[in-house]
């Protein structure tokens, strides 16, 4: 039997799309604290303005033309179906700082998991939002989104 595939709309997408990489920043901010002590450990970070300019077009289109359109960047490439492949970048200031002051550089990367956490909290939130609102109008009643 041939299932067809959820139909998800613009917004309930994009906003997986950031809690997808706010759990993937999660897993390399951690590990930058947990391995900090290997001999010429380098941190690393996603890279954060990338992706905030990706949806940012992204939203950009979905206002235009009520569609999204992911564009590919030097560390992100989008697939079909909502996956996306992203690669950690070295962390330049973390570097410096792990060097100079350890105390400094794990508080870093401590701030750096809370706002983390706090971004995929706020998706999360709106998502559920987004998805109660078309459990309420299950029939496309609901005002476009």
């Amino acid at each position: 039997m041939k299932t067809e595939p959820e139909i998800i709309d613009n917004i309930t997408e994009l906003l997986l799309r950031i809690i997808d990489y706010t759990e993937r920043r999660r897993d390399v901010l951690t590990r930058n604290i947990f391995d900090y002590r290997e001999d010429n450990y380098c941190p690393q970070d996603l890279p954060e303005a990338e992706f905030a300019q990706r949806m940012t077009e992204a939203v950009s289109e979905h206002v235009r033309s009520e569609r999204l359109l992911f564009c590919d960047s030097a560390h992100i490439q989008f697939h079909n179906g909502g996956s996306f492949d992203i690669q950690p970048v070295p962390d330049a200031k973390a570097k410096d700082l792990l060097g100079s002051n350890v105390h400094d550089y794990l508080k870093l990367q401590i701030q750096k998991l809370s706002e983390n956490l706090m971004n995929n909290r706020i998706a999360a939130e709106l998502l559920r939002h987004q998805q109660s609102r078309h459990s309420v109008y299950p029939c496309g009643k609901a005002e476009k989104n």
